[in-house]
């Protein structure tokens, strides 16, 4: 049986994945942690868990998030952010503007490249760069 909540692909599989498929994963990933954060701090009513989780994983707090991050990336980190950022998309949501969707689609990438790698540890290292004044 697999194991999809500790997954690991091999550097060919994971390279044969579109940028968006690494970005759909990404942002499952991303959101997932930062809901962990939050209960793990306490909030409980289903409103407030819902209105904290959004002020996080919204376009342009992802935005943001990757301007915290980029000083830091090693090179493949920042290919795999930069060809996200890069990818076609074909609609923006209304709380955003297309840099911010743009930003936020590579940031996504990033995560689901470095969660299909197994690479947990950075994945908990970048986080806590993001979450360091939230």
């Amino acid at each position: 049986m697999t194991d999809y909540l500790n997954i690991k692909l091999s550097e060919g599989e994971i390279r044969g994945l579109s940028n968006l498929g690494l970005a759909h994963i990404g942002d499952c990933v991303y959101e997932l942690m930062v809901r962990s954060r939050i209960i793990c701090s306490g909030r409980s009513t289903s409103g407030g868990l819902h209105r904290e989780t959004v002020k996080y994983v919204s376009a342009p707090a992802q935005a943001e998030a990757v301007s915290k991050i980029l000083p830091v990336l090693t090179d493949a980190e920042r290919d795999v952010y930069r060809r996200g950022r890069n990818t076609r998309v074909n609609s923006v949501p209304k709380n955003a503007d297309i840099s911010q969707y743009h930003a936020a689609t590579g940031l996504e990438a990033l995560f689901g490249w470095l969660y299909l790698n197994g690479c947990h540890d950075r994945l908990n290292e970048l986080f806590a760069i993001i979450m360091e004044e939230a």
